[in-house]
């Protein structure tokens, strides 16, 4: 059972109809999300209640299960899933509704993040409710990706890569539209903490330093460099990413 906590906004931030920032961190899923996510929690970006434990990750994955439930919902309604995307998925006007209310729900923080796989598969949609919504992102090495789904839930390596590639093609279309900082959690630990550091830097969270402290390598599982055997469109996004990725902050 996953385990939840609330930290709270800055006292004598003043309430409106939502936050006055709001971040998502993108990436698919086993592909360091959790990691980014509770390094930023650490230097200060708010998460509201958010899962801190389950057996997968004993660190938790650091979602609001408000968002998953919210994206689990359209996803359904559009006759598809996490692990079956709907080509087109359509958010209606009660699925609006349900995300402003949602928002309205943390008005006055200063900045509030959320992060779920699942939000790469409906990002328009978000960019509707909230246009100045901010974006990071992080990707993994496919076959860690499709070893750890495996390993979590039995998924076959066929359609593990093939998920991969829809949610990293999310990612690198919206990257394209918007230049926003991409992670690789394939990085060397302390490169990652460092660039994780440089991040909340650049988001402007209050305790930056502190970004560094979430990672802990042990509970970082499957490790890939090669990418032989690999479909060639899988091998080419990863390419891509990796070279978004290169580019650093400078590039946003």
């Amino acid at each position: 059972m996953n385990q939840a906590v609330r930290t709270m906004p800055e006292a004598g931030q003043a309430a409106d109809a939502g936050p006055a920032r709001l971040v998502a961190i993108l990436g698919m899923h086993r592909s360091g999300t959790s990691c980014l996510t509770g390094s930023l929690q650490g230097a200060g970006l708010f998460l509201g209640e958010c899962h801190t434990w389950n057996p997968y990750n004993r660190k938790g994955n650091r979602e609001n299960q408000a968002f998953v439930d919210l994206h689990d919902t359209i996803l359904q309604d559009n006759g598809g899933s996490w692990d079956s995307p709907p080509a087109h998925p359509v958010w209606g006007p009660e699925h609006q509704a349900s995300a402003r209310s949602l928002l309205a729900e943390h008005a006055g923080a200063g900045i509030l993040g959320f992060k779920d796989p699942r939000a790469l598969l409906l990002f328009e949609g978000w960019k509707t409710i909230f246009p100045h919504i901010e974006m990071v992102g992080i990707f993994r090495h496919p076959e860690a990706v499709a070893r750890s789904l495996h390993h979590r839930s039995e998924m076959p390596r066929q359609k593990a890569l093939a998920l991969w590639y829809h949610y990293n093609r999310a990612l690198l279309f919206q990257y394209r539209q918007h230049r926003f900082p991409v992670l690789c959690f394939d990085r060397d630990p302390e490169i990652f903490q460092q660039e994780a550091t440089e991040l909340a830097k650049w988001l402007r969270l209050p305790d930056q330093p502190k970004a560094s402290d979430f990672y802990e390598e042990s509970l970082k599982q499957f490790s890939e460099v090669h990418t032989a055997g690999l479909p060639w469109r899988v091998r080419w996004l990863y390419w891509q990413l990796q070279r978004v990725s290169r580019r650093g902050l400078s590039g946003c």
